[in-house]
């Protein structure tokens, strides 16, 4: 039997449940998501689930379920279920579906915080965590900074100088498996009862981290290749683990690209620190790149700003209107064929 309170079943979840037509039925979490079948911790134990025909072809592909979603579902054989309801998510990090410049990816939900993972080896990029770090703040994820393989030989000076500006926003951590005592501020951060996701590349220890953190090889990892400057065990799926006494963790396969699936420029301006710059302008609606009495343009030619940084914000500030723009005219393409299918109705009835 499991104890759905460990991985974060709580009163506002009951109710939320309480407004599904299956209220009757048991539920359970995602704890990884294949090809055909749902894995679910439920509290009978661990179950393989598959989609209901109204979920199935009800739905669009992003409302199916991910990892980390609260499900109701149909018990019908040993260990085996139908799963009929989605629980509204909270708390999702999403990410811009590959391909794509308008469809978004949910890669975990009903998280309380995101371990982002960055290795301090030829794969580090202050670019990378700065985008990472958007999304996550957007959906109102608690981010942490985990920095693997420190006891690589690195510049220590210049690697915080370059990463003052995301200091202000979240919590920096230097860790090696190699040692353990590393590895306990991290295991601070996890509360029992919450959800971390650990997101970064691959190669990065994701995997390493997570088996040193329960102390038990939950992923086989080996030896760095010197080809590829990646363990030979990468993640491929989206998988929960709970900790002895702890909180869930879900990993998450390495990503070569995180693309945006955030619309909220106010966000970005916070992160990046443009807000009380952005406060001196004299146009209401400055875009900050060349417009007269623009603060934030004067702040990056005075060095109070640094270039690197107004770049990057300006290059995700496109990214991010971009997306925004695509899901409107996406939406307002929907309405007008959800118009025609109701005139197609009436026309049929008479």
């Amino acid at each position: 039997m499991n104890n759905l309170s460990l991985y974060g079943w709580n009163d506002t979840l009951l109710q939320l449940k309480q407004t599904s037509q299956y209220k009757h039925l048991f539920h359970g979490r995602v704890a990884a998501v294949n090809k055909t079948n749902y894995e679910v911790i439920a509290e009978s134990g661990r179950l393989l689930c598959e989609l209901a025909g109204n979920m199935l072809y009800g739905r669009s592909s992003f409302e199916l379920p991910c990892t980390g979603d609260w499900i109701i579902f149909q018990p019908f054989e040993d260990n085996k279920g139908i799963i009929v309801d989605v629980l509204p998510r909270n708390h999702t990090l999403y990410r811009r579906k590959s391909g794509s410049q308008t469809d978004r990816q949910a890669i975990a939900s009903h998280v309380d915080k995101a371990f982002i993972v960055q290795s301090l080896d030829a794969n580090f990029s202050v670019r990378r965590m700065e985008r990472f770090m958007v999304q996550i703040v957007e959906e109102n994820i608690h981010p942490i900074l985990i920095l693997t393989k420190s006891d690589l030989e690195f510049n220590r000076h210049k690697v915080e100088e370059s990463l003052k500006h995301i200091e202000r926003q979240m919590p920096i951590l230097f860790t090696s498996i190699l040692s353990p005592e590393s590895i306990l501020p991290v295991r601070k951060f996890i509360k029992q009862g919450e959800s971390i996701v650990f997101v970064g590349s691959s190669g990065v220890g994701k995997s390493s981290l997570i088996n040193a953190l329960c102390e038990l090889t939950i992923f086989s990892t080996s030896e760095i290749s010197k080809s590829s400057g990646k363990g030979r065990h990468t993640s491929t799926r989206r998988e929960m683990i709970l900790m002895k006494d702890s909180g869930v963790l879900i990993d998450t396969p390495g990503v070569r690209e995180f693309g945006l699936a955030s619309d909220n420029s106010e966000t970005l301006s916070d992160i990046f620190e443009l807000a009380d710059f952005a406060a001196s302008c004299r146009f209401e609606n400055c875009k900050h790149v060349n417009e007269p009495g623009c603060a934030v343009v004067e702040a990056v030619n005075n060095g109070l700003l640094e270039l690197e940084i107004y770049n990057s914000y300006l290059k995700l500030r496109k990214e991010s209107w971009y997306f925004s723009t695509s899901e409107y005219e996406k939406r307002k393409r929907d309405k007008s064929f959800a118009k025609i299918s109701e005139e197609a109705k009436r026309l049929k009835k008479r």
